[in-house]
């Protein structure tokens, strides 16, 4: 190995938050040889060495030292930090560098269990899975080794999410899966369904492969093709418009499916010749062939304003550097299965992608929600491609093109080698965003402040240093005005704030959906691969907003799309105003009755019939002089059954909170959703199970009342009783839930749920 002697190597101190120290210590350092803890210093420098020692395998003569000193300067620095799988196992046992993994499920029992034990290999080793499950034969399918039929692919799914849910990452990290089905599988419907019960596939997120010729029938209203699997023929059809409103419905409602674009992201395959892009990985924005890895890393913006302009040229630097590590990175990557270390090494596809993009905006006063943002975007995303492919092309130029190269993908460039089958990636930056101090990935900001407790139960406001720094210079800085701001999360009403400021410190729910999708669309331009991107959505968008929003990301050239309404998903409560450091639970007390009202002699009501996956059930729901409901009966199968009887205690204990005062919103909340093992329907009509078709029952008799001389009060609704609730029992409410590690505020953000204090994670 050679190197320079008499050079000072690794002379640089990291720059560090105390944020950031705080997320080193519990996820990424570990012990020495000496058994002493590293310092941050000390993994900077051990994953440095680690990736330059690749420099060997192409030069026997390599200065690896000095390459490590340069690959250490920029993670020390903080301009460049790798994925954390690179952070955490570079220099160790495991040594298995990649977050990012797609494996095939082939239509046999063998085929997929062998995926299944692919998957516990990655998991194990800290990365995550992407499968298509559109080879699989469709549910009732024949099976002729067997005579029997197929359970069909949504089944076999809760394989993989049982595999997942027992096996740790690492011991680091908990497993992600991403679920693709091709929207013209016979199954599609029960895929759209899958995670309606939000028991269910904890581990995956999920999203539909769209093809042109469905979107094409989408906006003509005409119905599409079905295909089998086996030798795509015709086997039904649908109405395009049809379906398409029901993975917008059940998205609205809590998130889940996305959409891939599948024949969008084919015609960008760099690689025809080695197959077709099936899936992505769980955050969506790699689409990979089936055994093939990435290595990701990512750039952080903030270090490339200086004196209110970007630095391009110390950009330039840091783009070359990160390309030639990361193609490193694939050299030095121990991969968990044979397959994989092939498929990655003859294609090289790595995903370079930025952090700290909110920051650069409001740095150079820009708003987020503005032109000016949406064009500098394609301009800073077309730089970091451009001068990332023509490093790409000198790295082939000494160590030689990928495999698959053909100077035809690339027409105009005039490209006669390429090391690298993609270069650019725009990836979820999570807990490295935290090490950096940057805001993550492409996303706008959650919040610009909130309370953190500290000693003695003293709340101090945690404030946006950006907005802090411009409150000292605009001289509106006061103690009183950081309390406000933690309370409210954002400036939008804060008159002493100049409204310049206001419009550039934007936060997320206040930007509308459209320039999410805008500043997607302009990123994935100039992205390779493609974009981790939350469209977040207030509470009160309709459905229709949401199918605006879809049909937008068609039109502007994304390749998919993940949306989230605030509040959609359920045990969502977001302690903005007041965050705690221990978690502490906090008791809303509701007054009822000591004894429930006396059933008067005459009531009037409707019976409603659903239909189950134990029979059709009757449900009474009957109103008192006041318009309110007041009790309910509930019959199904004979008298004296199992079935009649859970029926009968359901209403009786109904009737009883009903009487005692109980608001029915607050009883269909704890009905609806509960599932069994036979549920009937589809769409709107689908019946998880006798209580939830009591609790839909309940709903649709509230939503349209009789019609008699009562006087209702509709502003009353389930969100404003909670509030005021919350609000007597001293709570603010918010949406996404609080960390369940440290209680800080927890954002919903590229498809996981991120805590930006101490690095917690959950996907999906």
């Amino acid at each position: 190995m050679a190197s320079n002697s008499n050079k000072q190597l690794f002379q640089a101190e990291p720059e560090l938050l105390a944020n950031s120290v705080t997320v080193l210590k519990k996820r990424y350092l570990r012990k020495k040889e000496s058994g002493q803890m590293e310092n941050p210093k000390d993994l900077f420098i051990r994953v440095a060495k680690n990736i330059a020692e690749a420099e060997l395998k192409f030069d026997s003569n390599a200065d690896v030292d000095s390459v490590a000193d340069v690959f250490y300067a920029q993670m020390a620095s903080l301009k460049f930090l790798p994925n954390s799988p690179t952070l955490m196992n570079a220099g160790n046992a495991l040594q298995q560098l990649s977050a990012c993994f797609v494996l095939p499920v082939e239509d046999s029992l063998e085929g997929i269990f062998e995926a299944v034990k692919y998957t516990a290999l990655i998991h194990k080793s800290g990365g995550g899975t992407g499968f298509s499950f559109s080879r699989l034969r469709p549910k009732d399918d024949s099976v002729k080794t067997t005579k029997g039929v197929s359970s069909g692919p949504v089944s076999f799914m809760s394989v993989f999410d049982a595999a997942t849910e027992t096996i740790k990452q690492g011991g680091m990290r908990r497993g992600a899966n991403m679920g693709i089905l091709r929207v013209d599988h016979p199954d599609i419907m029960e895929f759209i369904y899958a995670k309606q019960d939000k028991t269910k596939l904890t581990n995956f997120n999920l999203s539909v492969g769209i093809t042109e010729e469905f979107m094409k029938s989408v906006k003509n209203g005409t119905d599409y093709d079905l295909l089998t699997p086996r030798d795509r023929k015709k086997t039904g059809s649908k109405n395009a418009k049809e379906v398409f409103n029901e993975m917008v419905r059940l998205a609205w409602e809590g998130g889940d499916p996305g959409i891939i674009f599948l024949d969008r992201i084919n015609n960008a395959n760099p690689t025809p010749a080695e197959g077709e892009m099936e899936s992505t990985n769980p955050c969506g924005e790699q689409p990979l062939l089936p055994y093939e890895s990435c290595n990701l890393g990512s750039i952080n913006l903030v270090q490339f304003v200086k004196n209110g302009k970007i630095d391009w040229d110390d950009l330039k630097n840091t783009c070359r550097i990160a390309v030639r590590f990361l193609d490193n990175v694939i050299e030095m990557n121990n991969y968990p299965i044979k397959q994989i270390d092939e498929m990655t090494k003859k294609n090289r596809k790595i995903g370079l992608g930025i952090m700290g993009w909110a920051d650069m905006l409001v740095m150079l006063n820009i708003p987020y929600n503005s032109d000016k943002a949406i064009s500098l975007a394609e301009e800073v995303m077309k730089f970091i491609r451009d001068e990332g492919r023509k490093m790409s092309v000198e790295l082939a130029e000494q160590r030689g093109s990928f495999s698959g190269f053909d100077k035809s993908i690339y027409p105009g460039l005039g490209f006669k080698a390429m090391r690298n089958a993609t270069i650019t990636t725009i990836a979820p930056t999570g807990t490295i965003s935290i090490i950096a101090g940057a805001s993550s990935g492409i996303e706008p900001y959650f919040a610009l402040a909130y309370y953190r407790n500290v000693m003695d139960n003293n709340k101090l406001p945690e404030v946006n240093p950006y907005f802090l720094e411009k409150a000292h210079e605009g001289k509106f800085y006061s103690e009183s005005l950081m309390n406000k701001l933690a309370e409210a999360g954002n400036a939008h009403n804060l008159t002493e704030v100049p409204e310049d400021i206001r419009k550039v410190f934007v936060t997320s729910h206040e930007i509308e959906p459209v320039w999410h999708v805008k500043m997607q669309a302009a990123f994935q331009k100039y992205t390779d691969n493609a974009v981790s991107k939350t469209v977040n959505f207030q509470n009160s968008a309709t459905i229709e907003d949401v199918e605006k929003a879809y049909m937008l990301a068609y039109d502007l050239g994304c390749k998919g799309i993940t949306i989230y309404r605030d509040g959609s998903r359920s045990g969502q409560v977001l302690n903005i105003g007041s965050v705690k450091e221990e978690k502490q639970e906090e008791t809303a007390v509701v007054t009822v009755p000591a004894k429930p009202k006396e059933r008067p002699a005459i009531l009037i009501g409707k019976t409603i019939e659903k239909t189950t996956g134990c029979g059709k059930m009757y449900v009474t729901i009957n109103q008192d002089v006041d318009g309110k409901v007041f009790e309910v009966f509930t019959s199904i199968g004979k008298a004296g059954g199992c079935a009649q009887s859970q029926a009968e205690a359901i209403g009786r204990l109904i009737s009883l909170n009903l009487r005692s005062g109980v608001e029915p919103e607050f009883i269909i909340r704890q009905l609806k959703g509960i599932s069994c093992h036979t549920p009937h329907g589809f769409g709107s009509q689908r019946i998880l199970s006798c209580a939830d078709a009591v609790g839909k029952a309940l709903e649709e008799a509230i939503n349209n009342p009789l019609n008699v001389q009562v006087v209702r009060n509709d502003s009353i609704t389930v969100d404003s009783l909670l509030a005021d609730i919350d609000k007597k029992a001293g709570k603010k409410v918010m949406s996404n839930g609080a960390c369940p590690e440290c209680g800080a505020p927890v954002e919903y953000i590229e498809g996981c749920l991120t805590c930006q204090s101490c690095g917690y994670s959950k996907c999906s």
